[in-house]
């Protein structure tokens, strides 16, 4: 007789999130500390942060209100402080408090420090948004960004532009020109437009590097019928007929293989992914070692 078989193990009860305290201090802005901390807590499954979020800390009557709220809600204590005292300050009280606080640049720093053989600068509070050349640079480019949205400008205008990006409706063209001039670089975008625009304009381009956007049918469909719905619109039948949009995205596909574009493929991309992928080929076009598709 065959020993019995060990029933089936029944799944467990699904594990709950854990939520968490998590204090973010800064004596600037607080937009590299919570940047920092979306990534951290990316990593983890199944935890959510509860986030308070102190900016522009830059006294010792705002650091005893920030030690008031820790110790209301504790939690981990984050900061990116540059001033001592404030620093001191913050981390006798989390003793005090018997908090975890951290220093969340200060292993950066420290082994940039010891590379380049040089202290750095304590006092320079939010040095990185001082009002300087790249400030300005910025602001330029977000300007020429919407300047020159959705196939605006003309071929002249567009020469000022570092890349120039091209694809069907829908394929997150505006979004991802407004994340690139925010770190600086001029984009222009110019929509495929069945019977209307073909982008054969942009080959006459000689400045620019000018990039294909590629989207899968099916979630382009999907993106358009839900911007419709969205905005309570009527709209023809062909831009979310699903053969009529393979159709589109298949000619837009043929059209940059023809003109010998590089591609971006954004169905599983998010804008800062895309953003990161054009910020590679726009390195290459630079160095004239430009690839196919990324």
């Amino acid at each position: 007789m065959s020993p019995a078989r060990p029933a089936a193990a029944r799944p467990g009860p699904a594990r709950l999130a854990t939520y968490f305290h998590v204090h973010l201090v800064s004596d600037s802005t607080g937009e590299t500390l919570n940047a920092m901390a979306k990534a951290v807590t990316a990593r983890f499954d199944g935890v959510i942060p509860i986030e308070h979020i102190y900016a522009l800390v830059r006294s010792e009557k705002q650091m005893d209100r920030v030690l008031q709220e820790v110790e209301a809600a504790p939690g981990v204590v984050l900061h990116t402080l540059v001033d001592r005292q404030l620093r001191e300050q913050l981390e006798e009280g989390c003793r005090r408090l018997e908090m975890p606080q951290i220093g969340a640049l200060d292993p950066l720093v420290g082994a940039m420090s010891r590379y380049l053989g040089a202290a750095a600068l304590s006092t320079r509070v939010g040095a990185q948004h001082a009002l300087d050349h790249d400030y300005f640079n910025r602001i330029a480019a977000l300007d020429f960004a919407m300047a020159y949205d959705d196939g605006q400008g003309t071929l002249e205008q567009l020469e000022g532009a570092d890349v120039v990006l091209c694809g069907v409706s829908r394929t997150s063209k505006t979004p991802t020109c407004i994340y690139l001039a925010h770190r600086g670089i001029r984009a222009a975008n110019v929509p495929l437009v069945p019977g209307q625009e073909d982008g054969e304009r942009l080959t006459q381009l000689k400045n620019p590097l000018v990039i294909g956007l590629t989207v899968s049918p099916d979630r382009l469909v999907q993106i358009r019928r839900n911007r419709i719905e969205n905005l309570n619109a009527n709209q023809s039948s062909s831009y979310t007929d699903q053969d009529a949009v393979r159709e589109e995205t298949i000619k837009a596909k043929r059209a940059f293989a023809r003109r010998g574009w590089p591609t971006i493929d954004v169905t599983r991309r998010s804008v800062e992914e895309t953003a990161a992928a054009i910020t590679n080929l726009l390195s290459e076009h630079r160095t004239h070692k430009i690839g196919t598709s990324w």
